[in-house]
């Protein structure tokens, strides 16, 4: 869907809930020298103003990011990169984390289709080793699979606005596995009362770990959590679901 805009839910639990579990397994990733090719299907901007009207109008920031003081960890060392640039109200997407955390022998490829996102996207992030594409993101990360580096993460972030997309996440995993064995995948979804996001999990018919946490941002009117699952999880991977709960805690109790 062209309509969606993520800057409404920008610093949200389920934002953090998913950031901090970016950033513990970019950590990982990147422990070896052996460089890495990072990608994403749904980039966004890359880059948000909680103070913006957008986030306002949500409140979604002040139930997530407002209320947690982060201990030292790999999200805290990518927001304090962002903001020592860019401003004490700057919060970082998935983009502009990954592009804090990795290395320059690291590769990134972002994919987005929306077109206010994409100018704001190609203006938020670039450098040397950042390839950013106004195309589909499923088409894309699968044009240029496998890529070099061939060691990967892919990190698959739709807005299910669409409810077929749940079972298309699941057939785009697969195929882009098929086609690149040694893709590590981490998909978000949404948890809301349909559970549609149950079916995408059993269609998915790969060996994955899952992640969930439950809050209640609007009276149990719209999500419910967060939910993650890692596709060909790479050694150790079994840690970072346990650090992330332990980091977000604080918040996700303060969002119930």
């Amino acid at each position: 869907m062209l309509s969606y805009q993520h800057a409404y839910h920008a610093g949200g639990p389920a934002d953090l809930h998913k950031h901090i579990a970016l950033a513990e397994l970019l950590a990982l990733l990147t422990r070896k020298a052996r460089p890495l090719t990072y990608m994403e299907t749904h980039a966004g901007r890359g880059l948000y103003d909680l103070a913006s009207a957008e986030t306002a109008k949500t409140g979604e920031a002040d139930a997530g990011i407002a209320k947690i003081d982060l201990p030292d960890c790999p999200f805290t060392d990518a927001l304090k990169a962002i903001r020592s640039r860019h401003g004490e109200t700057a919060y970082p997407g998935s983009p502009a984390i990954a592009q804090a955390l990795l290395r320059p022998t690291d590769k990134l490829h972002l994919m987005e289709l929306h077109p206010a996102e994409y100018a704001a996207l190609k203006a938020n992030i670039k450098g040397a080793g950042v390839s950013v594409q106004h195309r589909d993101g499923y088409e894309g990360v699968l044009a240029i699979s496998p890529p070099k580096p061939r060691k990967g993460l892919v990190l698959i972030d739709p807005s299910y606005e669409v409810k077929t997309e749940y079972l298309q996440v699941a057939e785009f995993t697969k195929k882009l596995v098929a086609k690149w064995p040694e893709a590590t995948v981490l998909i978000w979804y949404p948890i809301l009362k349909a559970a549609r996001h149950k079916e995408m999990l059993a269609a998915l018919r790969l060996p994955h770990l899952v992640d969930e946490v439950s809050f209640d941002l609007k009276e149990n009117k719209g999500m419910t959590g967060s939910g993650l699952a890692l596709v060909n999880a790479p050694y150790g991977a079994e840690v970072i679901f346990s650090r992330t709960l332990e980091l977000a805690m604080p918040v996700l109790k303060a969002a119930v």
